[in-house]
């Protein structure tokens, strides 16, 4: 998905119209149902709090400089003379045995520059260790924020000595930020892996909404974390997202690629919008199954990567995801559902979004990696009701 195609060009006003001429439709055609009766919650005047991804070209070198926070330097110097029972170990293996705040990647990449010294020398790894010698190491870490680790449980879903990816539960802020200091997934990333402290948010290549559930990537080490960043730029990682929309299988299937370019709001700065003057954005449905006449289970995959694109997308054409408190709005209600069907709608608490299957190069090895993650039980539950008593044949 790297092919480059020109948005078609469409003036501010023309969207607002055809935005308005649509909605308008919609609701003379019945499409919308009762819409008073629908939960409070779910206006259109609500403002985003948060961000989805940033992390292509110049979204993620925005996101780059926000993750690069307050620099402290940390010195570390430690001193270890290896045992009887650790002859004959590799310096690298010992030193992961011994300076076990960090990985054993990165101790072997100071051996290698000298930051880890062999009785007062520079050795290879492989290098054979004898009872009495001595190893040595002095470097100086730079710590990125004063973020402090919490003791808070995380879902690890793959593991390496390079990359971790987190399956990301809804309710949780991925970094602290305005209003949200404490209880985020880096405050857990720094308890449960302290050695990423030097490491720029603890790691995290992108991020993704508070309400929005799913999997996230993170390097391990600083080398493996700019790989992997730069793979989002270049487009060589894919993301996967599973999504609830109120919408019929045969208007979605006219949407498979939504070209639209997308900015910030004029008005109202903490929303983005689809305007002329926005940054190309690229939508695929993947996948459309109905799950009732008027409501489908979407897989969507991402092009680019702007703020809030598959929420301000599908919001565009006019077939939002359920739950979505900013984009969605009344046109989630459509016709012919039950007073159960009415009832999971108004009442889900946040938009059915779940990022589900994340794809990525190793950055060491060059291996080809794909992590998936089942669609969580709230989603479960809503696509329960919503196709209770459906049949497509």
């Amino acid at each position: 998905m790297t092919t480059n195609i020109t948005p078609k060009q469409t003036s501010d006003t023309e969207l607002v119209a055809q935005q308005s001429s649509i909605e308008d439709e919609l609701t003379t055609n019945g499409s919308s149902l009762d819409v008073d009766s629908l939960d409070e919650n779910l206006s259109d005047d609500e403002p985003a709090s948060d961000y989805e991804e940033i992390n292509d070209d110049e979204d993620q070198d925005e996101y780059a400089s926000s993750i690069a926070g307050q620099v402290l330097s940390q010195v570390i110097d430690i001193t270890h003379t290896v045992t009887e029972k650790e002859a004959g170990l590799r310096i690298d293996k010992l030193a992961s045995q011994v300076f076990t705040d960090f990985s054993r990647v990165q101790l072997q990449g100071w051996v290698g520059d000298g930051s880890l010294l062999y009785n007062g020398s520079v050795q290879k790894p492989k290098q054979r260790v004898k009872a009495g010698d001595v190893i040595h190491l002095s470097t100086t870490l730079q710590q990125h924020s004063e973020d402090q680790p919490e003791n808070i449980a995380i879902d690890v879903v793959y593991e390496d000595d390079d990359v971790l990816v987190i399956d990301k539960p809804v309710g949780m802020v991925v970094h602290p930020g305005a209003g949200n200091q404490t209880g985020t997934l880096v405050n857990a990333l720094l308890y449960h892996y302290p050695q990423q402290h030097h490491l720029p948010r603890a790691g995290l290549v992108h991020r993704i909404d508070k309400d929005t559930s799913g999997l996230l990537l993170i390097g391990k080490t600083k080398p493996a974390q700019m790989a992997l960043m730069e793979q989002l730029k270049d487009k060589s990682v894919y993301r996967h997202y599973q999504c609830v929309v109120a919408g019929d299988a045969a208007s979605l299937l006219r949407h498979r690629r939504i070209d639209a370019p997308i900015g910030r709001h004029r008005n109202q700065r903490t929303k983005m919008t689809v305007m002329t003057a926005g940054r190309e954005a690229v939508t695929h449905l993947l996948n459309v199954t109905p799950l009732n006449d008027n409501y489908c289970l979407l897989d969507v995959g991402l092009e680019t990567g702007r703020t809030h694109q598959i929420r301000v997308h599908l919001s565009h054409i006019t077939y939002p995801i359920v739950g979505d408190r900013v984009y969605g709005g009344r046109r989630q209600l459509r016709a012919g559902l039950t007073e159960a069907q009415r009832q999971a709608i108004g009442n889900f608490p946040r938009q059915a979004l779940h990022a589900y299957t994340l794809g990525f190069v190793h950055p060491t090895t060059g291996e080809d990696i794909e992590v998936t993650t089942p669609i969580p039980e709230d989603m479960q539950k809503l696509i329960s009701v919503l196709t209770d008593g459906y049949d497509d044949e």
